[in-house]
This record gives C-alpha cells, structure tokens and sequence, in this order.
C-alpha cells in the first residue's frame, strides 16, 4: 500500500492507495500516525478514495489508529469512503465509531465546530 501525506488548513491528510490488508504496509501506516502524534499532529484525515478493498486486519489498523490518535488528544476523521468500505463500516457497526465525511473540504471544516 501507497500513501501520500500532505496538510491543508491545519489538518493532515493521509491518502493510502490500493488496498489496507496488513503485512509489512500496514506497519507503514501505523509508524506515521505516531510519528505525526510525536510532531504534535492533533487533526489527522484518512482520505480512502482510492483504496479498492479492506480487511479486517485493515479495519483494526484504523481503530488502532483512532486508539492511538485519541490517546494523544487528538481526531482521526475518514474522508471519501467508498462504497465497499462503507458496508464494512456498516456491518462491523465501526459506522458509529468513525467520523466520516463525503469530502476532504468538509471534513477539514469538521475540525472548527
């Protein structure tokens, strides 16, 4: 799995590529939310637009990562979660969990209520 990482308004967004199934880039992911908490990173976006499939080694990657974001007092939001992604959300009742928005923009916007 690829990502890129960039910041807009404040907010860091992650945008992995392909599919979170864990192994070795899974790992990745995880190693850059904590070095991001240990930049004082407190707002951090998963944009998913462009991961074709999760598994549930996947699903415990980001709850691992809300986890981790959280105990540093800080906010994992999911951005542009697709369809597939969502039943999954859905069906593991993780819908309740996440903060998910249709766009980066308004999940950026989420950050100042």
């Amino acid at each position: 799995m690829k990502f890129s990482v960039r910041e807009q308004d404040g907010v860091t967004i992650l945008a992995p590529k392909g599919k979170i199934m864990g192994g070795p880039d899974s790992t990745e992911l995880q190693e850059k939310l904590r070095d991001l908490i240990k930049g004082n990173t407190k707002r951090v976006i998963i944009d998913l637009a462009e991961v074709d499939w999760m598994n549930s080694t996947g699903l415990g990657i980001m709850i691992a990562g809300l986890t981790t974001m959280r105990t540093a007092a800080g906010e994992l939001k999911l951005s542009r979660v697709t369809d597939k992604i969502q039943s999954l959300l859905v069906i593991t009742k993780l819908v309740t969990v996440f903060e998910s928005y249709d766009s980066v923009d308004e999940a950026i916007k989420s950050f100042t209520k």
